[in-house]
C-alpha cells in the first residue's frame, strides 16, 4: 500500500447552480498552488462563450475527471466544482483519491446568488428534488 501525500489533496465543492461553487473555487485557487476544474469550463465555445448542451453533459463530465486524474498523478492539488446533486457523481473523484491515497475534502455551498450561466428555474427545481445529503459519519 502506498503512503499517504499529507501535502496533496482533492477538494470538491458541491451546490445548485447560484450557490457560489465556482466563486469559492476561484478565491482559493488565487495564488496558483490549486487547479480549479469544473465541468462548466468545458461549454465554452472558441469566442470564449458559454454555450450549454445537454448533448455534451457527459463528455464534460468525463473530461473534467480525466483532467483531474493527470494533475492529481503530477502531484498537484486539484478543487473541482461542479453540482454533484447525486453522491454517484463524485464517486470517480474519491475513487481516483483513494487510488493516489489523496485525502478529500467536501465543501458544500448554499448561497443564493444569480446563476452566471442562468440555469431556468425549472432546472433548479429539478437539481433540488434530487439533491442527496451528504452522509453522516
Amino acid at each position: 500500500m502506498t503512503s499517504p501525500n499529507t501535502d496533496q489533496y482533492l477538494l470538491l465543492i458541491r451546490g445548485l447552480p447560484g450557490s457560489g461553487k465556482s466563486t469559492l473555487a476561484q478565491q482559493l485557487c488565487q495564488n496558483g498552488d490549486l487547479i480549479h476544474l469544473e465541468a462548466d469550463m468545458f461549454m465554452v465555445d472558441g469566442t470564449g462563450k458559454y454555450r450549454f448542451s445537454p448533448t455534451k453533459l457527459a463528455d464534460v463530465h468525463a473530461r473534467c475527471e480525466r483532467e483531474t486524474r493527470t494533475h492529481l498523478e503530477n502531484g498537484r492539488s486539484v478543487v473541482v466544482s461542479n453540482t454533484f446533486s447525486q453522491i454517484w457523481e463524485m464517486q470517480p473523484y474519491f475513487d481516483m483519491a483513494a487510488q493516489s491515497v489523496i485525502p478529500v475534502q467536501i465543501i458544500e455551498c448554499q448561497g443564493q446568488f444569480k446563476s452566471i450561466h442562468d440555469v431556468p428555474e425549472r432546472g433548479l427545481t429539478a437539481m433540488r428534488n434530487r439533491w442527496e445529503k451528504l452522509p453522516r459519519k
